[in-house]
């Protein structure tokens, strides 16, 4: 820079501008300073179902154990655009009901007899169910079982956040009225079909509860039938019944079969992903780094940030990321990648 040129940008500096040629290099460029992070669900167990012990589901709200990207420090986040934590709940509790601004899925990872009550429906919690609290819905948690039941939330905060749009509210009651019957949005909206007055006028899908079961059925025929991406096995995602878009109009959600034996080429994408093992082993390998996994493992596969998987047995992996969003942005990109 030349000595005139110089003096000139100090000469601005006052003034709450700054020049465009003096970027960073590489502003320009995909990915993000999120990094690749690995959560071995055996390490974190112990001190979830410690947690049990040193705080009251009252003192807490809600007992979670928060997944924080070591490059977000202070952020709470698991990828610039996603949040990720592990809740337990014991026998008896009930996580008190209340509302706000960011969409929110579970993912349920061990136990039974917990549910979810949404805007007036309980959702019955199963292992590997996926489970739908869009924003601003009256949402709250309760164990009636006889042990702790552990599960993933999900929630799209960073976008409330960096709108200036995050808002939260306490209901008077512990509990909301339940005034619908158990498993009617399902029943309604999971048939492939619809009631014949039902206009889509919300953004996520009418559904609560995706069962675990009539999605493995699913993955299963398209293991059977040999149809399978090269870098994702079988893969499916979850949809509004309604639009055929994703649930969330921020977040995408997938459940995917890698079969044993499979070796899967490695492939990248503009969406921060958040995985977790639902049932088998293998490896994840990302930025020179192998992750042996096993069930109810997490890992995160940042923006751009070429991956791959092998399973050593039959796999099932879910995951969530921000695609719903670059989709609508018309921002997100893919692509096989080769030597890596």
């Amino acid at each position: 820079m030349s000595p005139i040129l110089a003096e000139f940008s100090r000469s601005i500096k006052g003034m709450d501008v700054t020049p465009l040629w003096e970027r960073e290099a590489g502003a320009m460029s995909p990915g993000t300073k999120c990094v690749p992070q690995f959560w071995r669900y055996s390490d974190l167990r112990p001190s979830l179902m410690k947690s049990i012990e040193l705080i009251s589901k009252r003192d807490a709200e809600r007992r979670v154990l928060v997944l924080e990207n070591p490059s977000l420090r202070g952020t709470t986040y698991i990828t610039n655009t996603l949040y990720a934590g592990l809740q337990v709940i014991a026998p008896g509790e009930i996580a008190p009901s209340h509302r706000h601004t960011p969409n929110a899925l579970r993912f349920v990872l061990e136990g039974e007899g917990a549910y979810t009550s949404v805007d007036g429906e309980r959702a019955v919690m199963h292992p590997g169910d996926f489970i739908v609290t869009p924003n601003w819905t009256w949402h709250d948690h309760g164990n009636l079982g006889t042990a702790p039941v552990v599960w993933l939330d999900g929630l799209d905060t960073p976008f409330g956040k960096m709108f200036g749009s995050m808002f939260r509210e306490d209901l008077e009651q512990e509990s909301q009225l339940v005034t619908r019957e158990d498993g009617e949005a399902l029943a309604s909206f999971g048939s492939n079909m619809l009631p014949v007055d039902y206009v889509a006028e919300a953004a996520y899908t009418p559904i609560l509860n995706y069962p675990y079961d009539r999605t493995r059925e699913a993955l299963a025929r398209l293991t059977t039938a040999g149809r399978f991406n090269p870098a994702h096995g079988a893969k499916l995602r979850y949809v509004n019944p309604a639009t055929g878009k994703y649930p969330f109009s921020t977040m995408a959600v997938f459940m995917q079969m890698l079969p044993a034996g499979f070796e899967g080429k490695s492939y990248r994408s503009t969406d921060g992903t958040v995985f977790v093992v639902v049932e088998g082993e293998g490896t994840f390998t990302i930025g020179g780094h192998r992750y042996e996994f096993g069930a109810h493992d997490i890992f995160v596969a940042p923006p751009w940030e070429a991956y791959n998987f092998s399973a050593s047995s039959e796999t099932v992996l879910f995951s969530y990321s921000d695609r719903a969003a670059q989709d609508a942005l018309g921002f997100w990109k893919e692509e096989l990648v080769t030597n890596v």
